[in-house]
């Protein structure tokens, strides 16, 4: 007789499982747990059971309370329109299925999606090496500065940052270096893009990595990324810079300014607005191979001489090398990789650099258009923009952006006179309501 193994994911016996108990001294499962008593599940979910038709008109009547907004909002996080064919070709079951492709010989569709997925941001980047494994921007901006603490041959501790880094992405960073006991500072900003100078005085030996971003998270283009990376290379620290796949295929080539990371959101082809979910991008030097976190789809040849791909370098990873991995990266982002991978396909090199000039010309004539709204000033920043934009309101911006969303529009309330404008063309044909909008309360 075959004694019942319980959950068919655990399958212990219950032999075994007493077991694991008495080696760890525990009389049951639950003692491994200690649960406030506020929080523990009473075994009552407290929701009725019922039909389809009724949970379903349920949620519609819940939904319809959420207020309809034409949203103008970026910083960070961007709207760009997804072709339905992404979600045709995504959304076939060898896709949706595959979770990691550890197994090369029933995957190779898969792999070859994702390979050409690095081989994209390798394009446009000019770096040697990219993964598919970032959960978004700000996880990638931490493994960006835990690398530069593992291959920077001298001693240093201190990642320079922007003053007008997110809030978010900052927090998350300040996690990743709490580990390794890595400090933060930040350098001072001149007119929205970097205060070379004020960084030029920050730099010395202890510095380990510098982050600037391009476009700014205020959408300004940066114009001194060369002199950027030429301060890290006379200090030995490394040059990280972040941006995403629709802004670099018309600014500057990091690898022509001296990065030696990029990072980003990827999200901004493939996803569309998600609401939490993002796709960070992460290509670096093929120096720091070795040192890559996460997922790397490699191409080599089979037996027969035919074009193979398989997942590579996985000794990095801590489910083999567990605490001496080179990261704590163990999701994977490929169904998105993939999803990136399609969309940019269907633009193509040119319809990549259209979207991207829609994103400039739209942002200019946006500010033109604010600007001449009494009581408004538009673009804060005398510079070149990318997709967004800030404002100056001579009444306080909080409570324009309040009267604004009662209208129908949301924007960004920067601080008490600054707002923030997106503009892409998922909403361009709502800018004339916007700029209606913000007359009637400016």
């Amino acid at each position: 007789m075959v004694e019942d193994t319980g959950s068919p994911y655990a399958p212990h016996t219950e032999s075994e499982t007493a077991a694991m108990l008495d080696a760890v001294g525990a009389d049951t499962e639950a003692d491994l747990f200690d649960i406030p008593p506020s929080v523990q599940f009473d075994g009552d979910v407290g929701i009725d059971p019922a039909s389809e038709q009724a949970v379903t008109r349920e949620m519609t009547t819940l939904l319809e309370r959420n207020d309809d907004l034409v949203e103008f909002l970026g910083r960070g996080h961007y709207d760009h329109f997804v072709p339905s064919l992404v979600d045709h070709l995504a959304d076939r079951q060898e896709f949706l299925t595959s979770y990691t492709q550890y197994q090369p010989e029933i995957a190779q569709g898969f792999l070859q999606a994702l390979f050409e997925y690095q081989s994209l941001l390798v394009e446009l980047t000019g770096l040697g090496v990219a993964n598919c494994s970032m959960y978004d921007a700000a996880t990638a901006l931490g493994e960006a500065a835990t690398l530069a603490d593992r291959v920077r041959s001298t001693t240093g501790a201190t990642v320079l940052v922007p003053a007008h880094l997110r809030a978010g992405k900052r927090r998350v960073l300040e996690n990743y270096v709490d580990g390794p006991g890595l400090s933060i500072d930040s350098y001072p900003m001149d007119d929205g893009a970097v205060d070379i100078d004020a960084l030029a005085d920050r730099m010395d030996d202890d510095v380990l990595l510098v982050y600037a971003e391009n476009p700014t998270v205020r959408g300004v283009i940066e114009e001194s990324l060369s002199a950027i990376g030429d301060l890290t290379d006379d200090h030995d620290a490394l040059f990280c810079l972040g941006s995403d796949p629709v802004a670099l295929s018309v600014l500057e080539t990091p690898a022509s300014v001296g990065a030696d990371v990029v990072i980003g959101e990827a999200g901004t082809l493939g996803l569309g607005t998600a609401y939490g979910m993002g796709l960070g991008l992460f290509v670096t030097r093929e120096d720091f191979l070795r040192q890559v976190p996460g997922r790397l789809v490699g191409a080599s040849t089979d037996a027969t001489e035919r074009r193979a791909y398989t997942l590579t370098l996985q000794t990095r990873e801590q489910h083999i090398r567990r605490e001496r991995a080179t990261s704590n990266i163990c999701t994977n982002q490929a169904w998105l990789a993939l999803r990136a991978a399609i969309h940019a396909s269907l633009l193509g090199p040119q319809g990549l650099v259209d979207t991207a000039t829609d994103c400039i010309e739209l942002a200019r004539e946006t500010a033109d258009r604010i600007d001449s709204i009494s009581g408004i000033r538009a673009p804060v920043h005398d510079r070149h923009h990318f997709r967004e934009f800030v404002a100056h309101t001579d009444q306080p911006a909080p409570a324009l952006a309040t009267e604004a969303a009662t209208e129908g529009y949301a924007v960004h309330a920067v601080d008490e006179h600054l707002l923030q404008v997106c503009v892409t063309e998922t909403n361009e044909t709502a800018v004339d309501g916007l700029v209606a909008a913000l007359s009637g309360v400016a």
